[in-house]
């Protein structure tokens, strides 16, 4: 019973989101990753344009923060990011395949993520808070609470496009994003934690049960009322590394893990992406994600509160 609550409840995770740099104490900054790439999504109506190449030989490399803006898009509350010091992280697409008959078609394309550092969303603790009232009102420990999604290192990902034809139209139905191609771990975790009401008020400051979970794959689908499904491959301690037993408990969540509700621009947007691969459009931007804060940090470090 234990584990099942655990992992029913890992991924209330995006519906609500959002951590301030008061809580944990994080060093803030401006960075000028953005507008090395000429495209700060900050000052811009929209959000970053990435450049879609098809191939190992003719790719283009991408800020990280670009290719994986999908993160704020999808969040349905207040989104913050931060890049590690010297980060030089870059991500491209390198291969290309299309299956087209009278009635569907589907495109894998595999991209790369190289470089050192890492880049993560961290989502707000109140705004976590307010999407559980119904248990931060009687008193009870908020359990699994989204602190932060995190991409760290290189790695090798699929993107797999599915749709339907009737006609002339095209449509996409699905696009899943996976994180752990050609047997590589996945860059992708996800930080979590429970946190008791002390004297009748949650605070960031005194979380506990701290873990990581670490994510192999998303999925978006078509609907009226958007989800994403997860898979992952572990789930440890915060302050351990993989385990045997953590990749046993991430198996076991996968039986259990239902689709969390996104927000809906987000996921067009992600059925828009898989749209421009299916058209091999060279560029694709993303609209701007009304959840994300202005300012992108400085560091990776983390100052414990006194």
């Amino acid at each position: 019973m234990g584990m099942k609550l655990t992992v029913v409840s890992i991924f209330i995770l995006m519906a609500g989101v959002g951590i301030s740099s008061d809580p944990d104490g994080r060093i803030s900054g401006r960075s000028d990753k953005s507008a090395a790439g000429g495209n700060n999504p900050a000052k811009d109506s929209n959000g970053p344009t990435i450049i879609l190449s098809y191939s190992k030989e003719r790719f283009k490399k991408n800020p990280i923060d670009f290719f994986m803006y999908f993160v704020p898009l999808i969040a349905v509350s207040p989104v913050d990011r931060e890049t590690s010091v010297g980060n030089d992280q870059q991500t491209g697409i390198i291969s290309y395949e299309k299956t087209i008959d009278p009635k569907s078609f589907s495109v894998v394309c595999e991209f790369e993520i190289w470089g050192k550092g890492s880049y993560k969303n961290t989502f707000e603790p109140n705004g976590m808070i307010a999407t559980r009232p119904d248990l931060s009102k009687k008193g009870k420990t908020l359990t699994h609470m989204l602190d932060y999604i995190k991409f760290e290192g290189p790695g090798f990902g699929r993107i797999e496009v599915k749709g339907t034809i009737a006609g002339s139209t095209e449509t996409v139905t699905e696009v899943d994003l996976q994180f752990n191609a050609r047997g590589q771990r996945s860059p992708v975790t996800v930080g979590l934690y429970d946190v008791k009401p002390k004297d009748g008020q949650y605070k960031y400051e005194n979380r506990s049960n701290q873990i990581v979970a670490r994510v192999n794959e998303l999925v978006f689908k078509k609907s009226s009322s958007p989800r994403m499904g997860m898979k992952l491959a572990s789930i440890n301690t915060a302050e351990g590394s993989d385990s045997y037993w953590g990749n046993i408990k991430g198996m076991i969540a996968n039986l259990f893990i239902s689709p969390t509700e996104v927000d809906k621009l987000g996921n067009e947007t992600m059925l828009d992406f898989g749209y421009a691969l299916l058209k091999q459009k060279p560029t694709f931007t993303f609209p701007k994600a009304k959840n994300l804060k202005e300012s992108q940090r400085l560091s990776d470090t983390v100052i414990k509160p006194k």
